[in-house]
C-alpha cells in the first residue's frame, strides 16, 4: 500500500463523514454523486480547493511571494480544467493558459460531473507537489487526501486507473508544474536567491541605534533575540535575510515580462538627496504611533460616512454621503481612536490566521461570493453564472493579480532597497534635534522637536517627564512594549528615540525585505480592482463590509475592552485601510503605501483585462 493511500485511509478514519465518503469512492452512479455533493456544504469544488490551499498557507512559512504564485497556479490549473469542458470553446470560446486539450462535446450539454473531477485532480496534484516539503506539509497532504475522499474520489496510486476525467486533471497540473519550474522563482533552490548582499550591517533590535556603518537609505536586516513568524513559527536563524530579491523577474500573468522591474513606481524619499522629505516621512510614522495611546480618551466616527472614498494614491477621503445600495445614510461607527488604530494595525498585519495578504484577499472574495445579495453575474450583467464557473473565473482573475502584484512589488523592493522606519527613525534620533541650534544635540538633518511627541531631554525633565532618559537624548513618545528595551511596558510612553520600535511583537518587529513599495498596498489594491471589475460594483454587497474584533482580541497589546468593528463601503476603502495599517504598525512610510496602491491598481486592471480575454 502506498504512503498516499495510507494517508488517505487515516484521514478518512478521522470521522464518519470521511468513512461514508470512502464507501462511495469512485463515480458510481447518481446516488454517490448526491452524497458527495451534500458533503461539500453547498460549496463548489473550486471553493473547496481554495480553502484547502488557504489552510496550507496558514501552516507554512509566511512568504507572500511564494503563496501568491501557488494561489495563481492552482487557480490556473482549475481554470484550464474547467475550460477543457467548455462546449462552445472547441471553436471560439474560453482560452486555456497551460494546455490546449479540449473534451469533444456531442451537444451543448457539458459533462459537469467529469469537469468537477478534472478540476479536483488538477488542484490536488498541484498542491500535493507544492506543499509536500513545506512547513506543516504532512498535515497539508493529509488534508488534501481527505478532501479527495470527501468528494468520493480515490487518492492517486501508481497501480490504479483513475479514469479519463481524473487523468486529465493530473495531466493539466503536471504540465503546469513542468512549464513553471524555470519561471524565475528558483523553485528548485527553495525559492532562495543568495546573490543579494545587504549594504547595511544588521540592526540589533535589542540595542540602541542602528549600528556602525548603517546607511539611512538602505534596508537593514534585523538581528532579533528570538524570531517568530506571524503565524507563530520559531525561526532557527534570528538574523533576517531578504525573502525574494529575485521575484521581479518571475514570469507574470498579465504584466509584460521584465528584467526585474515590471512597473517603476519612482524613487522613495531618500536622506542623501532630499533629507527634509525623509525626515517628514519618519515624523509621520511617529505621529501615527501617538494615536495608539490607550491613556487618551479620543473618539471618532470610523464608519463610511466619515472615512474612505480616497483618490487613488492619497489620504483625502471624507467618506460617503449615503449608502448607494440602500439609499440611506451610513450610521456612525463611534470608536476610541486608540482601539481603531491598534485593531487596524493587527487585523491587516497579514490577514486572519496568517494566510498572508494574497490569501487574505481570497478570504475577502469568498465572503463576498457567499453574500446573499451577490447575483453571480460577471461584471454585474448578462447571464447568471453557476457557482463553479463564478468561482473558477474569480480565482483566476484575483490570483493572477496577486501573482503579478508580488512580482511588481518585489521588483521595486530589490531596485530601491529602501530602509524601514525602524532604521530611519533610530538613525535620525541618533543625529539629534534640528529645531534649536543653541540647544544640545543639534543637527540640521535630525528630528524636529514637537511638543508631546519628540522632545529634548534636559537635566530637569530627566527626573520627571522623561524619567530614566539621559539629558541630551532625543525622546519620542512611542511603543514601549518591547521587552528587551522598555521593561515590557505595554503602552505609548517616552522612550529613547534610538530604541524606537514599531507596534509589533518583539519576536517579529519588521518583515524580512525592504520597504518600498508596500506589498500590502499592492496586493490589496490589486484585489480591490479585480473585485470591483468582476462584480460590476465598487461597493461591498449591501454597500457595507465589516469585521469585528471582540474584547481581548489583540495580540500585540491588551484589549480592546469593547468590541471594535472595522467598516468599509468599497473594496478600495478596505484596500486603502490595509495599506495605511502599515503606518499604524510602524512598518512603512506613506510613500511605500501610496505608491504601492498605484502599482496595485495598475496590476489589478491588467490582470482582470487578461482574464476577461480568456473568458470570452
Amino acid at each position: 500500500m502506498s504512503p498516499l493511500v495510507r494517508r488517505s485511509l487515516a484521514a478518512a478514519a478521522v470521522g464518519a463523514v470521511f468513512a461514508m465518503a470512502l464507501s462511495g469512492c469512485g463515480l458510481i452512479g447518481s446516488s454517490a454523486t448526491a452524497v458527495c455533493h451534500e458533503q461539500l456544504d453547498g460549496q463548489s469544488v473550486a471553493r473547496r480547493w481554495n480553502e484547502q490551499l488557504l489552510d496550507a498557507i496558514r501552516r507554512d512559512t509566511p512568504a507572500p511571494t511564494v503563496h501568491a504564485r501557488n494561489l495563481f497556479h492552482t487557480s490556473a490549473a482549475m481554470w484550464d480544467a474547467w475550460a477543457m469542458y467548455d462546449a462552445d470553446g472547441n471553436e471560439a470560446g474560453s482560452t486555456q493558459l497551460f494546455v490546449d486539450e479540449r473534451v469533444p462535446a456531442s451537444s451543448a450539454q457539458v459533462d459537469e460531473q467529469a469537469r468537477e473531477v478534472s478540476i479536483s485532480y488538477a488542484a490536488y496534484t498541484l498542491l500535493s507537489h507544492r506543499y509536500r516539503n513545506a512547513v506543516g506539509g504532512a498535515e497539508s497532504l493529509d488534508q488534501f487526501d481527505a478532501e479527495l475522499s470527501r468528494q468520493c474520489l480515490d487518492v492517486p496510486d501508481p497501480d490504479s486507473d483513475l479514469g479519463e476525467a481524473a487523468q486529465r486533471g493530473v495531466d493539466i497540473a503536471q504540465t503546469l508544474l513542468d512549464e513553471t519550474l524555470d519561471d524565475g522563482s528558483f523553485e528548485l533552490d527553495g525559492y532562495l536567491d543568495l546573490s543579494y548582499v545587504a549594504a547595511s550591517p544588521p540592526l540589533v533590535v535589542g540595542e540602541p541605534g542602528v549600528g556602525d556603518g548603517a546607511l539611512p537609505d538602505s534596508w537593514q536586516p534585523l538581528q532579533l533575540a528570538e524570531a517568530i513568524t506571524q503565524n507563530e513559527q520559531v525561526q532557527v536563524q534570528p538574523l533576517q535575510f531578504f525573502i525574494g530579491p529575485h521575484w521581479g523577474s518571475v514570469t507574470p500573468f498579465a504584466l509584460e515580462p521584465s528584467n526585474g522591474l515590471p512597473i517603476d513606481p519612482g524613487t522613495p524619499p531618500l536622506f542623501d538627496t532630499d533629507p527634509s522629505a525623509y525626515v517628514a516621512a519618519a515624523v509621520e510614522v511617529i505621529n501615527y504611533q501617538q494615536t495608539l495611546d490607550t491613556n487618551a480618551t479620543d473618539r471618532g466616527d470610523y464608519g463610511p460616512a466619515a472615512i474612505g472614498n480616497n483618490s487613488l494614491g492619497a489620504y483625502d477621503g471624507e467618506g460617503f454621503a449615503s449608502n448607494p445600495i440602500t439609499g440611506e445614510p451610513y450610521a456612525p461607527n463611534e470608536l476610541y481612536t486608540a482601539d481603531f488604530g491598534r485593531v487596524v494595525a493587527e487585523f491587516w498585519a497579514d490577514g486572519p490566521s496568517s494566510e498572508t495578504p494574497p490569501g487574505h484577499w481570497n478570504t475577502v472574495a469568498n465572503d463576498v461570493s457567499d453574500h446573499p445579495d451577490v447575483g453571480f453575474q460577471l461584471q454585474g450583467e448578462g447571464a447568471v453564472l453557476e457557482r463553479l464557473e463564478w468561482d473558477v473565473k474569480l480565482y483566476l482573475s484575483l490570483n493572477g493579480a496577486m501573482h503579478d502584484a508580488a512580482i511588481a512589488a518585489w521588483g521595486a523592493k530589490r531596485e530601491y532597497d529602501s530602509a524601514r522606519p525602524i532604521t530611519a527613525i533610530r538613525y535620525l534620533a541618533g543625529l539629534g534635534q534640528s529645531s534649536e541650534p543653541e540647544q544640545p544635540s543639534y543637527h540640521a538633518d535630525g528630528l524636529p522637536l514637537v511638543d508631546g511627541m519628540i522632545e529634548l531631554v534636559t537635566n530637569e525633565t530627566s527626573t520627571d517627564r522623561h524619567a530614566g532618559l539621559s539629558p541630551g537624548t532625543i525622546a519620542i513618545r512611542g511603543w514601549a512594549g518591547h521587552s528587551e528595551l522598555h521593561d515590557n511596558i505595554d503602552e505609548i510612553a517616552w522612550i529613547d528615540g534610538e530604541t524606537w520600535v514599531p507596534y509589533q511583537l518583539d519576536t517579529f518587529v519588521t518583515p524580512s525585505f525592504p520597504g518600498y513599495i508596500s506589498g500590502h498596498s499592492a496586493f490589496s489594491r490589486a484585489g480591490a480592482e479585480v473585485l470591483t471589475e468582476f462584480t460590476g460594483s465598487a461597493f461591498f454587497p449591501g454597500g457595507l463590509g465589516e469585521w469585528t474584533a471582540e474584547p481581548g482580541w489583540l495580540r500585540f497589546d491588551e484589549g480592546p475592552d469593547v468590541p471594535v468593528t472595522l467598516q468599509w463601503a468599497t473594496y478600495s476603502d478596505a484596500a486603502d485601510q490595509a495599506g495605511e495599517s502599515r503606518l499604524y504598525g510602524g512598518i512603512h512610510i506613506a510613500a511605500d503605501d501610496l505608491d504601492g496602491r498605484r502599482v496595485g491598481a495598475a496590476v489589478g486592471q491588467q490582470a482582470f483585462s487578461r482574464a476577461l480575454s480568456l473568458f470570452s
